[in-house]
């Protein structure tokens, strides 16, 4: 049976207290947008218009705010010859939905190797099955399974943070900002990986990047913020396969058309 996820954010607004002579921060407002099970979200934006704020509200880490998040599972039996109502069963986002997060800053426990890091988040039958083996050998760790995170690069504890995160297997993959830091060849590495473990998996994902290219690369959706107070200010698809967007050229092609149809996107930092 495969658990699907959909997701419904109404942020009417989010506030945080300040020593600014109103008192308060406006981080968040009017922030709405939809996502269907298996959707590729790629959300844009300067720094400081409550992206970070808009993944902790999402995935309840941040409750207090004005306005409503839906995130609701449901369970495919994949039965043959059913109305596909009949083949569905919603259930409460506690007792079925996994959420991986990747967050900004990997969150490893420091008295805890790599490996132990990886198995604190999985069954026994998880770790029997020989997940930890291919979850290291896909991001080049497995001669660091022993070692303690502070004796990583942080590139090194950005992999380790990623690779847990699919560990779950989420229904839902919240990633913020997780590929800063990494040399090209790397990044590229993850990024294939991310995207054959999402093809493979059809998690829905939220991807925060200041990158308009990592962004073309990765997503099939791109929602783009305005400065703070963050509203959306473009929901736009990205309108192009993926098989094409690993092919240089036809790639650079696209970035170019998008820029110029958009062209204050560059200009996100």
């Amino acid at each position: 049976m495969a658990t699907l996820m959909q997701l419904q954010v109404d942020i009417q607004r989010k506030i945080f207290l300040s020593f600014e002579e109103s008192g308060q921060v406006v981080a968040l407002e009017n922030v709405r947008f939809a996502a269907d099970a298996g959707e590729f979200l790629c959300i844009l934006g300067p720094s400081g218009c409550g992206k970070t704020t808009l993944l902790n509200i999402i995935t309840g880490l941040d409750p207090h705010f004005e306005g409503a998040v839906s995130l609701e599972a449901s369970i495919d039996t994949g039965t043959c010859g059913q109305d596909a109502h009949d083949s569905k069963k919603k259930h409460s986002r506690e007792s079925e939905l996994r959420i991986g997060f990747v967050f900004q800053n990997p969150r490893l426990l420091p008295w805890r190797t790599v490996e132990e890091n990886l198995r604190l988040v999985l069954s026994t039958e998880q770790i029997q099955s020989g997940i930890i083996d291919e979850l290291l050998a896909s991001a080049e760790l497995e001669a660091f399974r022993n070692s303690y995170p502070s004796q990583l690069s942080i590139g090194m504890q950005r992999r380790v943070s990623l690779i847990r995160a699919f560990s779950i297997q989420p229904d839902l993959l919240v990633m913020d900002e997780p590929f800063v830091s990494l040399d090209k060849r790397m990044e590229d590495k993850l990024h294939q990986v991310l995207l054959d473990y999402w093809q493979t998996r059809n998690p829905s994902v939220l991807f925060v990047t200041h990158q308009i290219n990592e962004a073309l690369k990765l997503a099939s959706r791109l929602l783009v913020f305005s400065s703070r107070p963050g509203t959306i200010i473009l929901d736009i698809p990205v309108e192009l396969s993926y098989p094409d967007r690993n092919t240089p050229e036809v790639f650079r092609a696209f970035v170019t058309r998008f820029s110029e149809e958009y062209p204050g996107i560059r200009q996100i930092h």
